[in-house]
Parts: structure tokens; C-alpha cells; sequence
């Protein structure tokens, strides 16, 4: 089984400050994971080194300064199953169907994508549509989350993590 930690819309301005939170999400929540996939909205990129020595795919979101130099779009091969990597933009309604149409012509197994602070995790049209919500800023009512992909040779499945306090402690 190979397994990926998701997250996405963390907005943290300096990493440093945040050192403690990104370390115990590290060895208590993504400790088992062969990679870390962010989808934007990180704002500081030093917080990916937290996750090293994994595999990182980082996307750009709207709110990353120039200095984040992430593609907009990424598309990885993950144990044989093709996994879109976006941010997104607009409103949070249907924002998981209208980012798929981003990858029509790619034949994805898998989207993951962020901006709402949201988390979803759905198939729509046989595509798994993933979206791990916020760790540090979640909106509609939703705790703070993270996310989980399992790969095997069954499929995916994703799992959204909501991240309470006595988890992290």
C-alpha cells in the first residue's frame, strides 16, 4: 500500500512560528506516508521542509506570493494511477467538477485540490475528487484537516483527518 499525507490552504506566513504545529503533524499524523502533496496556499514554502526527506508536489494557489515557485497544474503517476494536483479559484460551490474539466484531456484516477478550506471527498464521473480542507484555516463550520490516499492495487480511497487538539498534543 502507498500512501500520500494531503494538505492544502495552510496560509502560514513563517514557517518558523509554526515549527512545533508542522513537526507533531509530521510524526503523529503523516508518519507513515511515502509522500506530501500541497494543494497551494502555502504562503511560505520553507514549511514543505518540515515533511523532508518525503517526496513533495506542491502546486501555486492564489494567495502564494511570486516567490513560490510552484506550477499552477501537476500531474503525477502514482503506483500506476493518474493524480491531478491543483489549487482552484472562484466559489466553493461545485469548485471539484470545475477544476476536473482543468484536466479533461489527462484521463485522471484522482483530483486533489484546495481553496475552499473545505474538505471534500467524492466521485464525481468516476473520478475521485479530494480535497483535505484546511489545517490552519478551515471556513463552513469544518474543523481543522488533512487528508489521506491509499493506493493499492483495489483502487484509492481518501480519508479526510480533522485535526483536534488532543490528536496533536
Amino acid at each position: 500500500m502507498f500512501k500520500i499525507g494531503v494538505i492544502s490552504d495552510t496560509h502560514i506566513r513563517h514557517a518558523i512560528s509554526y515549527a512545533r504545529f508542522l513537526d507533531v503533524l509530521d510524526r503523529k499524523v503523516f508518519h507513515d506516508v511515502d509522500m506530501i502533496l500541497h494543494a497551494g496556499d502555502l504562503v511560505d514554502q520553507e514549511l514543505l521542509y518540515a515533511f523532508k526527506p518525503r517526496i513533495i508536489h506542491a502546486v501555486r494557489g492564489n494567495m502564494d506570493p511570486a516567490a513560490v515557485c510552484f506550477p499552477s497544474r501537476k500531474v503525477l503517476e502514482v503506483e500506476g494511477y493518474k493524480v491531478g494536483l491543483i489549487h482552484g479559484w472562484g466559489p466553493p460551490e461545485d469548485l471539484g467538477p470545475r477544476m476536473a474539466k482543468e484536466f479533461d484531456a489527462d484521463e485522471l484516477d484522482c483530483l486533489v485540490y484546495g481553496h475552499s478550506h473545505m474538505p471534500d471527498c467524492c466521485r464525481y464521473r468516476g473520478l475521485l475528487l479530494f480535497n483535505p480542507g484546511s489545517a490552519t484555516s478551515p471556513r463552513g463550520g469544518f474543523s481543522p484537516s488533512v487528508g489521506l490516499l491509499e493506493f493499492d492495487d483495489t483502487g484509492i480511497r481518501g480519508t479526510i483527518l480533522t485535526l483536534e487538539e488532543e490528536s496533536l498534543g
